[in-house]
């Protein structure tokens, strides 16, 4: 099988995209994708004696809650592998719009679902099983936005278009939060504890809607209506077949992965509770703060991803990537020695990581061909970040319960450094390579670029 990737604009009458619609498309699930994920962990106090009953000070049944919320990350490359195969075979549409139907019904029946004082343990019983399904729809959700990016994006501005695509990540995560605010202001602690936390899952679902709505209504990637009819019958390979053949994209994927998921969780979820830890801050007060890094972390994404487009990817990605690898571990001296505020920390950590995650989309879906794009770089893409993403809260605290949480500036340095690793695997990877090409071509012609 070739690894070459028709990037040439479509003259066969098929909307080749690039316009607002698709953008939109991709970047409304990014959001409703981060919301759904993010409102559950943050109701998780509020619902967990609901669903989960009572222990003693409730601490079982929020360990229970947090629990199911880790059983997602589980359930994510199985609907990486099950969506992806849909994408690849039926559309980019289609899988985009039936994931996210998926996610906002499952939504909706968290928001109606009976408490422990009405049906028992059945209602943990349904929760779980209700959060592997939408574990399921949010593990084909990222390679099927990635794809579409990939194949809809206008050559000349495909960072741009990761970039925004993916800053609708930042923007539900930020979003959780706000509604978050406005039932603790409305309705407060004790409402939400007695069925208050239902209004957090319904907007979760009405949203899901609302980008159900968005979807249907954009166009299909001409790239895909091509690849499909240039397919022969029967000819798509096996899926271990396909990750052999192309080896290459497989491990870039997995390093980009590793650096962008554990940066994630380390510097925008888990370093409030690591500066705390260390007295130098209070975690309440670095928590509020947060709200203010994961902003600066969507301007950088976004400046990331023109950079990328007007300059290159690889003069962009070199000094993004790179940088990590010596300033993770002197950043966090200077937090625990107390001669760097964490203020300045927490928005530069937070810099780096949107190097990684403005370019992630298109990045990664240039590594694979159209016709196994999807489920590719969707199953390497889950299975990373339910390994080292959804673990990594609990590594940390490990750690921090055996006296080893010193040993986190070094595993954060290691895992941060895959990106860059990853772009040395990348030119392995011939349809990356030609895509690379291309675009510095297009850069060459445009007037006025440097």
């Amino acid at each position: 099988m070739t690894d070459r990737i028709d990037t040439a604009p479509a003259r066969d009458g098929v909307h080749d995209g690039g316009r607002r619609r698709e953008l939109a498309a991709a970047t409304v699930g990014s959001v409703v994708e981060s919301f759904d994920w993010n409102i559950y962990a943050v109701l998780a106090p509020y619902f967990a004696a609901d669903l989960f009953g009572h222990g003693k000070g409730g601490v079982s049944g929020t360990l229970a809650a947090y629990a199911t919320f880790a059983v997602g990350f589980g359930a994510r490359p199985i609907g990486s592998f099950l969506i992806g195969r849909l994408s690849d075979t039926r559309g980019r549409r289609f899988a985009l719009s039936l994931g996210m139907a998926v996610i906002a019904v499952a939504s909706l029946g968290l928001a109606a679902l009976p408490g422990q004082r009405t049906i028992g343990v059945w209602a943990a019983v349904l929760a779980v099983v209700v959060r592997v399904v939408q574990g399921l729809a949010f593990g084909g959700e990222a390679p099927s936005v990635a794809a579409y990016m990939t194949e809809t994006a206008p050559p000349r501005h495909r960072f741009a278009f990761s970039s925004v695509s993916y800053g609708g990540i930042i923007l539900g995560s930020l979003l959780s939060f706000g509604v978050l605010t406005l039932l603790i202001h409305t309705i407060g602690k004790s409402g939400l504890e007695n069925g208050g936390w239902r209004w957090g899952f319904l907007v979760a679902a009405l949203l899901g809607l609302g980008a159900v709505w968005v979807r249907r209504a954009a166009p299909e990637s001409a790239e895909f209506h091509r690849a499909r009819a240039a397919a022969k019958p029967g000819a798509r390979p096996p899926f271990l077949r396909t990750l052999r053949d192309h080896r290459w994209a497989v491990l870039t994927v997995f390093l980009n992965t590793l650096g962008g998921t554990v940066g994630y969780y380390f510097a925008l979820t888990y370093l409030p509770q690591y500066a705390a830890a260390y007295h130098v801050i209070d975690k309440e007060q670095a928590a509020s703060f947060m709200t203010v890094v994961l902003a600066v972390v969507l301007v950088t994404m976004l400046l990331t991803g023109a950079a990328a487009d007007r300059f290159g990817l690889l003069p962009v990605a070199r000094i993004g990537f790179g940088l990590p690898i010596p300033l993770v571990g002197f950043l966090l001296a200077g937090l625990r020695g107390g001669w760097l505020p964490f203020q300045v920390v927490a928005v530069l950590l937070g810099m780096m990581v949107a190097t990684v995650l403005g370019t992630l989309n298109v990045f990664t879906g240039l590594l694979f061909p159209t016709e196994v794009r999807a489920v590719g770089l969707g199953v390497v893409n889950a299975a990373t970040i339910a390994a080292f993403g959804g673990t990594f809260p609990l590594l940390a605290e490990w750690l921090d319960h055996h006296d080893g949480l010193g040993l986190i500036p070094f595993y954060v340095t290691v895992c941060t450094a895959g990106p860059a690793l990853g772009l040395l695997t990348a030119m392995r990877v011939p349809s990356f390579t030609s895509a690379l090409r291309e675009a510095e071509g297009d850069i060459q012609r445009t007037p006025g670029t440097a």
